[in-house]
């Protein structure tokens, strides 16, 4: 997923994370050995059957040490897996991760990335756009699109991951979005907390979020913490991304942001927080400055952000669909083109990607993710996985949401979103544009003012024309 959140230094780690078996301190995370011995064939002579087969080195470039922790899990579950992973992190933060890992990828040698990851802010690049030419397709690698349906894995997924019908990369998450709402301010406004009810008065279509807004506001509540909670479904709601013909596109649905952050703001509909901000996280444990009913967001936003911040609150919180469907984030993995010309690090690379992304058995990192066992005899954190099949025989029951299996709201979230709205600019293009719509919110500009600002903007540091 996108998690920025666990990106909090722009500092490079490179660390190799060598074959593991079991908890043999031989074989631990840092440590050398070598391998056993193989079996000796009828042909071969003694020196030979004695000779340890080499390593396959593969190396792993990510923006967080999710993907490289996920390493430890496979050689846990693959003792017999003659391969170490050499894992390079450099965090987003900065914009520092994709100029190295450009210049990596153009350097190629030895030491370019075998495998590598790429968030939703920044994937299309390497899956459509400008460095889409170094990734390895997966029918390439030997993982056919028969898997890709076998899985259930969600279509937005696979349509940010394709470049001409071919399968590039897929997201091990699934970040479909739901309105994550709070079961005693549902009570109170609607006389119900169940989100069969609730979603009929929330959604669909904005017009009915509106309605909730007024009624929740009649009674001392605010419907959303601030602008940046409905930013993400109107963003990947819209029928157009920002560039259309290599031009600067403004989708209408995109446009009708800046009056419903204005709308927001004007109504006292929120507490006019800023996303990632000590005042968004009071909002979440009921600290604000006024009650807020719900926030809009996938399954990692309950799991890795209000799961922290609640308090109070935990347990009083459920999920159902949104107005309309959306996701919001995800970290995608590619492989390298030059891996196809090495039999045995092509086998090596293809066995790790179907492990992650495309595995539904219960030792594959899929099942693992959405039921929290990742590490053996401890409860971890569950989140909704890009395999609809896999979700299908997982708990996905969580404390913070009442108990509530959030995997029945997910799966149809994930099904609900739609990826042909990206484009490479968007990571740069929101920030502008969230920019000037809060100016308009707050009524330093008028809206033809604003949107020219933004037309200009996005010339200057981007060197795109508008329509």
């Amino acid at each position: 997923m996108k998690r920025a959140l666990t990106a909090s230094t722009a500092i490079v780690l490179l660390s190799s994370v060598l074959a593991a078996c079991g908890s043999s301190p031989s074989n631990n995370a840092g440590a050398s050995g070598s391998d056993p011995t193989p079996s000796a064939s009828s042909s071969s002579t003694p020196a030979e059957s004695s000779k340890p087969k080499e390593k396959v080195t593969i190396n792993l470039w990510s923006f967080t040490d999710e993907i490289p922790n996920m390493t430890k899990k496979y050689m846990e579950t693959h003792p017999d897996a003659n391969v170490e992973f050499k894992t390079t992190v450099i965090a987003t933060t900065d914009g520092a991760y994709q100029p190295a890992l450009d210049q990596a990828l153009s350097g190629g040698g030895k030491d370019a990335p075998d495998l590598y990851a790429a968030e939703s802010a920044f994937v299309l690049k390497y899956t459509q756009g400008d460095a889409s030419d170094y990734a390895a397709s997966y029918a390439d690698l030997g993982l056919d699109d028969q898997l890709v349906k076998d899985a259930g894995i969600a279509q937005y997924s696979v349509d940010i991951g394709s470049k001409d019908g071919q399968l590039k990369a897929l997201a091990y998450q699934a970040t479909g979005g739901a309105f994550i709402y709070r079961r005693s301010i549902a009570k109170d406004v609607f006389g119900t907390d169940d989100p069969a009810t609730v979603k009929t008065e929330v959604g669909p279509g904005w017009d009915k979020f509106w309605d909730a807004a007024a009624k929740l506001k009649a009674k001392g509540y605010g419907i959303v913490s601030g602008d940046g909670d409905i930013w993400h479904p109107i963003e990947n709601s819209s029928d157009k991304g920002w560039i259309v013909d290599g031009k600067l596109h403004i989708d209408p649905k995109r446009e009708q942001f800046l009056d419903f952050s204005k709308k927001l703001k004007d109504n006292g509909y929120s507490n006019n927080t800023k996303d990632w901000t000590e005042a968004w996280y009071a909002d979440m444990s009921g600290t604000g400055k006024q009650p807020i009913f719900g926030f809009f967001g996938p399954a990692w936003l309950i799991n890795y952000v209000m799961n922290g911040q609640v308090k109070d609150t935990n347990g009083d919180w459920a999920a159902t669909e949104p107005p309309t469907g959306f996701f919001w984030g995800g970290t995608w993995l590619l492989a390298n083109q030059s891996v196809l010309k090495d039999d045995a690090k092509k086998a090596a690379v293809a066995d790790f990607v179907k492990w992650v992304t495309l595995d539904t058995s219960e030792t594959g990192l899929q099942y693992y993710w959405a039921n929290g066992t990742m590490k053996e005899g401890e409860q971890g954190t569950k989140d909704s996985v890009a395999s609809s099949v896999v979700m299908a025989k997982s708990n996905g029951e969580v404390a913070l949401l009442g108990g509530q299996n959030m995997f029945d709201v997910f799966v149809p979230a994930n099904a609900n979103a739609t990826g042909k709205n990206l484009t490479q600019y968007d990571e740069s293009i929101n920030l502008i544009w969230r920019d000037q719509a809060r100016e308009y919110a707050e009524g330093k500009k008028n809206k033809d003012k604003t949107i020219a600002d933004f037309k200009q903007k996005v010339k200057d540091q981007l060197g795109i024309d508008s329509e």
